[in-house]
């Protein structure tokens, strides 16, 4: 796993390095390479929503009228039913030793996954340019920092973390959780006391005008849920690269419970906060916010909140960095064999930086940092709605954790063909379905409305639909895949090569 012999500790048992940069990228991982532990996924998830952008999720609801309790809820409700995916896809990580793109290749074929790819780039690179906007906006309001100089900043480390990858993305997790819970604890407290005694914080002006109550609508909760609900769908493209290295024997079940737990508590609480801010602050930016809440606490806490929000938050850019180099050099490979060498990681990894520190200073500059994360949010779930759908489909219905790994490498004669025709027309008949039920918003101003969204009143069911619709069409498509050639295949696989197993009868 690691080649950078003199920066290493060496396991006694299985002889493999600790604490080097790391030696894979796209590649599979070996057994004897699989030395991570179940119980570091819980928190490492946890993590990865306890931030302040997790909070701008809870801005959704109030800024279409939402209370703070219903976004509450309506938050609480989406983050769950996004994190069922996003953990469900987490067991294919120990189970197949693979990034997750990597393994997509089996539904929509070596090169068709270059589809499915370009929409989960949009995804990682997506999230780390509305984050720079949001630290840059933030940080020039509170303290005139110059935002070119804050995205640099908080890039450079972040990008450092990226490449020397896998084991010390988690070791930074656990120290950046370390430092955020106490301190979004001592938040959650002040928030609570003004909540539950609805008693102003002190920074509010006084004599302002008082602003009519938030209260309860349909369309707000389901455009709050589906909001929660996109973010944590947005993580399944994530999972398995950092469940990767479990061992292979790891119990799914438990597996998916601490994806689950971690991911879903870590973010209905940060919404929870994030709807309050909204509905009492009427924050439109966070990190002000947080300001505001932490000088009612202490003289200068304010500050120290902000600082310890964006040193604890660097990790997650450099989680979005690191699964867009592992997109972006499968999408290549798809095409022109890469060899998986650091030259190579880091290439890709200066290609997302690049892409992405120039597309937040273009949006900085626009001023519309608020309104492009609501309609990221909602386009981004329509994108990965139809390949969650079909990917977790196939793994669990359809051929049941029986792959051929090797052939995921082959550019010929491999089982999944060049272009996976079925993943493809599953992908397309799901996202065109959606397309009548799309509601993007932009505050209260329309973005675009289908007309049957329309004729329901502007509620956006489009998540649903495609589902429901790109699952079910991936699996009566499915029926007519030779399974039985695919497992005398892998039979004769496992046979000469019992490292590359994915159990005798399949798992699920």
């Amino acid at each position: 796993m690691m080649q950078v012999a003199d920066e290493t500790v060496k396991d006694t048992v299985t002889g493999v390095e600790h604490g080097a940069i790391e030696g894979h990228s796209i590649d599979f991982i070996p057994d004897n390479e699989r030395t991570d532990r179940l119980s570091r996924q819980g928190p490492f998830w946890f993590l990865g929503n306890f931030t302040f952008f997790t909070m701008t999720i809870g801005f959704v609801g109030p800024s279409i009228g939402l209370s703070a309790l219903w976004t509450t809820i309506a938050g609480t409700l989406g983050i769950m039913f996004g994190t069922l995916f996003m953990a469900f896809h987490g067991s294919q990580g120990p189970h197949l030793g693979l990034p997750q793109m990597i393994q997509s290749r089996a539904q929509f074929g070596y090169r068709g996954v270059i589809v499915v790819l370009l929409a989960t780039l949009f995804v990682f690179a997506g999230f780390n340019i509305v984050n720079l906007v949001l630290m840059m906006q933030g940080l020039k309001a509170l303290f005139n920092w110059d935002p070119v100089k804050v995205a640099l900043a908080v890039t450079l480390p972040a990008s450092i973390l990226a490449i020397l990858g896998h084991d010390w993305m988690h070791r930074s997790f656990k120290w950046a959780l370390y430092l955020s819970l106490p301190l979004y604890g001592l938040v959650t407290v002040a928030v609570l006391m003004h909540w539950v005694h609805d008693v102003p914080l002190a920074a509010v002006a006084p004599g302002a005008t008082p602003t009519p109550p938030l209260g309860f609508g349909w369309i707000a909760f389901i455009a709050q849920f589906a909001a929660a609900a996109s973010y944590n769908i947005a993580y399944a493209p994530y999972v398995s690269d950092y469940s990767r290295y479990l061992p292979k024997n790891t119990p799914a079940g438990k597996l998916i419970a601490a994806v689950f737990l971690g991911a879903s508590l870590s973010g209905a609480w940060m919404i929870a906060i994030g709807g309050w801010l909204a509905d009492h602050l009427h924050a439109t930016d966070v990190l002000v916010a947080l300001n505001q809440v932490g000088s009612d606490l202490a003289p200068g806490m304010g500050s120290v909140v902000v600082g310890v929000t964006i040193l604890a938050f660097l990790p997650v850019i450099a989680m979005n960095i690191y699964s867009a180099k592992l997109t972006t050099i499968t999408a290549v490979d798809s095409f022109r064999k890469v060899k998986t060498t650091p030259r190579t990681r880091i290439l890709a990894i200066l290609f997302v930086v690049v892409l992405q520190l120039g597309v937040a200073l273009s949006i900085y500059t626009s001023g519309k940092g608020l309104s492009v994360l609501n309609i990221y949010l909602v386009v981004m779930l329509y994108f990965l709605v139809p390949w969650t759908a079909v990917n977790l489909t196939d793994y669990f219905f359809v051929r049941k954790g029986r792959y051929a790994i090797p052939h995921f490498f082959l550019p010929d004669n491999n089982l999944y063909g060049k272009w996976g025709a079925r993943g493809l027309i599953a992908y397309v008949i799901g996202f065109v379905s959606m397309i009548p039920f799309f509601c993007v918003l932009d505050g209260t101003n329309e973005v675009y409305i289908g007309p049957l969204s329309r004729a329901m009143g502007g509620v956006d069911l489009a998540w649903l639909v495609g589902l429901f619709v790109s699952g079910l069409a991936y699996y009566a498509l499915s029926r007519s895949l030779d399974l039985k050639h695919e497992a005398s295949v892998i039979a004769s696989i496992e046979k000469t090569s019992p490292q590359y197993t994915t159990g005798d009868k399949g798992r699920y």
